[in-house]
């Protein structure tokens, strides 16, 4: 489909497929993804589940966290179904890094912000084991501070 032409002023696209006014930003450019489990399953399941486990504190904490720190546009918290490690706690994902976090509890959220998040550490008592593709790495790239202001 081609779209007709747009007038683009501050990242906003003006015109629409149909015509009309479509009023859209560019795509956020974060450096880090985090994605926090609040899958629910029924009480009785061995697995259990991260929503009875914390889930909806955690990522709550983590969105305040990251919003009281001025990060929210340079890293993005979200919802996650079903991780498959409901029975090791809240799980909690980061990208790019992939690393995954267990038994994670909204209290943990100011150390995981500060050293992962931010400085890039790996914090090793939360994470889960069995992750060969971080190859025993525990550090990663510090955030670019500079970029929240943008």
């Amino acid at each position: 489909m081609r779209y007709p032409p747009g007038r683009f002023k501050d990242g906003l696209v003006t015109a629409s497929p149909r015509g009309g006014v479509l009023r859209s930003r560019w795509m956020p450019s974060l450096q880090r993804h985090v994605f926090v489990c609040i899958n629910e399953r029924a009480p009785d399941n061995p697995k259990g589940c991260c929503m009875l486990k914390g889930g909806v504190d955690v990522r709550d904490r983590l969105k305040a966290e990251l919003s009281a720190r001025g990060l929210s546009k340079v890293i993005r918290a979200n919802n996650a179904g079903c991780l498959d490690q409901c029975e090791r706690g809240v799980t909690v994902v980061v990208y790019p890094e992939q690393v995954w976090y267990g038994r994670v509890t909204a209290d943990d959220i100011p150390e995981i912000v500060e050293k992962h998040l931010i400085g890039g550490e790996v914090v090793a008592r939360l994470l889960l084991p069995d992750q060969p593709h971080l190859q025993g790495r525990t550090a990663f790239p510090a955030l670019e501070i500079g970029a929240t202001t943008k």
